[in-house]
């Protein structure tokens, strides 16, 4: 998946973060706006892993959603 695609529809994808990474509260979200390093800062602040880790969830996470359309 094109991450691109992501955050043009950053709204219908929210509910998909969420489910992933429930740390991140509906405020994380909104200031994230779709901007994939903010998402991996966040990840890593709310759940203590390193950089590396928290971008291999983002790809395993864009692998399994790339058939998704919001």
């Amino acid at each position: 998946m094109n991450w691109d695609v992501i955050e043009g529809n950053w709204k219908q994808f929210k509910g998909k973060f969420k489910e992933q990474w429930g740390k991140l509260t509906d405020d994380h979200i909104d200031r994230i706006e779709g901007k994939r390093d903010q998402l991996s800062g966040q990840i890593q602040e709310s759940y203590g892993i390193g950089k590396d880790e928290a971008e291999k969830q983002i790809k395993d996470f864009e692998d399994r959603n790339k058939d998704y359309r919001p």
